[in-house]
């Protein structure tokens, strides 16, 4: 069952003052919104994904905000090894000592095709980004999250994972399988631990991801990512503690 939150909801301007968080496919799109929210609200910022060129244009933009000074952290998820997750968690071990945030905003959109028309080559690179790679970034940086006196880990959800819809295929599937990899993931830390995993499906937003998928639609119709970040800043910072295994619709 999804949830909305507070229609009032106001974040402080301060709220996620001194925290760590890390975006996946922080490069454009959700990701880069999101980050440069993050950072907008007092968060050093992890840029990590694919492009390094996009990430510089995210790093320069929270720079000229004003907010605190990010890193960067280049890494293809289509192609990481359990070694490429493992050398990160060293990273940000020694840069950081902690995990305060992750967000799993990295995707593949795949193609939309019958299932039986799928191509097994383009199964696995989106299964590779959309599931392998959160469980494996998770489980590698699990140790510092635990480290956080108050950890969020917000999982990328869609309407198609709740509602299997004909030709969504990998990507569909991908997502169904990641809301219940968050719900194992909140049972098995809910006791023991300050961390907390939710879902967030972030609904019709304007990033290129969505105009492949409907190269149709008058992209100026289409909710801009701006509008749906109360959300993310709600389930990200401390407002949201006690929450946990929950699904949210970000509209």
């Amino acid at each position: 069952m999804s949830e909305k939150i507070p229609a009032d909801y106001t974040p402080s301007a301060d709220l996620l003052a001194g925290r760590v968080i890390l975006v996946t496919g922080a490069g454009d799109g959700i990701g880069a919104v999101a980050a440069r929210t993050f950072a907008a609200h007092g968060a050093t910022l992890v840029l990590l994904g694919r492009t390094i060129g996009k990430l510089e244009r995210v790093y320069d933009a929270i720079e000229a905000d004003g907010s605190p000074q990010p890193a960067i952290y280049p890494m293809n998820l289509e192609g990481a090894s359990p070694k490429d997750y493992e050398d990160l968690a060293l990273t940000l071990e020694k840069e950081f000592g902690r995990l305060d945030g992750l967000l799993h905003n990295a995707a593949l959109l795949g193609t939309l095709t019958p299932l039986h028309q799928y191509d097994l080559e383009q199964w696995a690179k989106v299964m590779q980004v959309n599931l392998n790679a959160p469980f494996l970034m998770t489980s590698a940086l699990l140790d510092l999250l635990k480290a956080s006196d108050d950890a969020s880990v917000l999982f990328t959800s869609s309407s198609v994972a709740r509602q299997g819809r004909a030709y969504w295929g990998a990507y569909g599937i991908s997502k169904a399988a990641s809301d219940n990899m968050m719900e194992i993931l909140a049972d098995e830390v809910e006791t023991n631990t300050h961390i907390r995993a939710n879902a967030i499906n972030p609904g019709a937003v304007r990033t290129t991801m969505r105009a492949r998928a409907y190269p149709g639609e008058e992209p100026t119709k289409v909710t801009p990512p701006e509008a749906i970040m109360p959300t993310y800043l709600y389930l990200m910072g401390p407002d949201s503690r006690g929450i946990t295994r929950r699904h949210f619709d970000a509209q």
